[in-house]
């Protein structure tokens, strides 16, 4: 069973920010950086991967876009369309997203309202605050306000038509992205279910299932993984296996038991994996954990080599 640290990848987006601090000492002030990519450590050689995970930065608007379902990717000779969730980090006062239409449009007014700017007002803005979660099916007209911090996870597609960016010189995509649109409002918004103390079901999709999972500190856990499950910490620090992973942190878990020693601050962290319901033995608490005997202090205390060493 591989556990990896994710590779990060910088994407520069005009939109992006110079500081990413504390989620990476990634420099962006000669070239804002909109988003960060994990990526399995070996990408070239490893397995293509169904799911992505992103953070994204915002100090500036987005490009109004949409994004294709499976059936119309596929017909276009790509492998998947492109739902997504977001998990909502941080959010200056003010900060919006724009999730589908205020009103159902046909699609000859859809186009019009991309033409003239229109659009920007029949998308359904609403506020968001740190710890919202959104899921955007495919064929949703979506976009992201400035203010935001945020991850993603979607499935693994790049494949984004835009509708509407804001005068920027990039090329829009407006007959694929009429196409797949769903021109109209969505529906009621996910609401996160609490599986146990300890995890969350933030979406539950039939392309994935995001987490949220909230361990104590010194505590132990058994972490029965799918072939494919990605870890983002959040807040705090554990060692997963032998590797130990801090804020702003990925880590993929190619399936298998394996094991999680929660630090002494607690461990905040967010869990993709692709199935279409929640796994109930994901996550098993143990009964004697080795930090009762080895608790760590930072993730670079010698302490977490004793720990290390105590499971080989």
């Amino acid at each position: 069973m591989p556990i990896e640290h994710a590779s990060v990848r910088a994407m520069h987006k005009p939109w992006g920010v110079s500081d990413l601090q504390p989620w990476s000492s990634i420099d962006g002030t000669g070239d804002a950086v909109g988003e960060l990519w994990f990526e399995r450590a070996d990408a070239e050689n490893a397995p293509v991967p169904a799911l992505l995970m992103k953070l994204l930065f915002t100090s500036e608007p987005l490009s109004i876009q949409v994004h294709p379902d499976d059936t119309f990717a596929r017909a276009m000779g790509m492998p998947n369309g492109k739902s997504e969730a977001w998990y909502i980090i941080s959010a200056k006062p003010g900060a919006q997203i724009g999730i589908g239409l205020k009103r159902r449009v046909t699609p000859q007014e859809l186009r019009a309202s991309i033409t003239n700017g229109s659009i920007v007002e029949l998308v359904q803005w609403r506020p968001v605050a740190k710890g919202d979660v959104i899921f955007v099916p495919a064929g949703t007209i979506h976009a992201l306000g400035a203010g935001i911090v945020l991850a993603e996870i979607p499935q693994r597609s790049d494949t984004t038509f835009r509708l509407f960016d804001y005068g920027r010189a990039r090329e829009l995509h407006i007959d694929n992205g009429v196409a797949v649109a769903n021109a109209w409002p969505l529906r009621s918004p996910v609401k996160p279910t609490r599986l146990t103390d300890e995890r969350t079901v933030l979406v539950a999709s039939r392309h994935f299932v995001l987490e949220r999972v909230d361990l104590e500190e010194a505590s132990s856990w058994a972490l029965v993984a799918e072939p494919e499950t990605w870890v983002l910490v959040l807040d705090g620090y554990a060692a997963i296996g032998l590797a130990t992973v801090s804020i702003g942190q990925a880590m993929f878990v190619g399936g298998g038991r394996g094991s999680i020693e929660v630090g002494t601050n607690g461990l905040t962290a967010l869990i993709a994996y692709p199935a279409a319901r929640p796994i109930d033995s994901l996550l098993q608490r143990l009964c004697e954990p080795l930090t009762r005997l080895i608790q760590p202090a930072a993730p670079d205390d010698p302490k977490w080599t004793a720990l290390a060493e105590a499971r080989t």
